[in-house]
């Protein structure tokens, strides 16, 4: 049993990045728990980000999916060597494309400024939904970005 009250950064926590609707149990293990944390640590530079630049102050940032056990990955119909089954990968919930464009230039921002590089940075959409798929390896790390429909 994991508690998920858990703090992974300032403003996250275990159960907002291991939550899912399946039922089924998706409790990562102390490896995918750092990765959560590396991810963590660029979710808050998001969030400081868009609340310095757009937001009422203390906007969060909303996670869809973060970990995935293999079993909620198969569930939710995910690729199977997805970085969300090793705590690499968030899903980060946007409210349209605007929005979407912004976090994924703020993050290609924070990348840059850091000199940091990230896995993925993906704008996904179904119907009128859209969010990023953003991740982060502890190395090997391509900077692939794209834009899926």
């Amino acid at each position: 049993m994991i508690d998920k009250k858990t703090k992974l950064s300032e403003h996250m926590t275990l159960g907002e990045l291991t939550k899912t609707k399946t039922g089924i149990d998706n409790v990562p293990n102390e490896e995918q728990v750092n990765n959560l944390k590396r991810v963590c640590g660029w979710l808050e530079k998001l969030r400081k980000r868009w609340n310095d630049l757009y937001g009422d102050g203390d906007d969060p940032i909303i996670i869809n999916s973060g970990f995935r056990s293999p079993e909620v990955n198969k569930a939710v119909g995910g690729w199977a060597q997805s970085n969300h089954l090793t705590g690499c990968a968030v899903d980060i919930r946007c409210v349209g494309i605007e929005q979407a464009i912004r976090y994924a230039t703020l993050l290609l921002d924070i990348s840059d400024l850091n000199h940091e590089d990230f896995d993925e940075l993906i704008i996904e959409r179904k119907g009128y939904s859209y969010w990023i798929h953003f991740a982060v390896r502890p190395f090997g790390n391509r900077r692939r970005t794209n834009f899926k429909r």
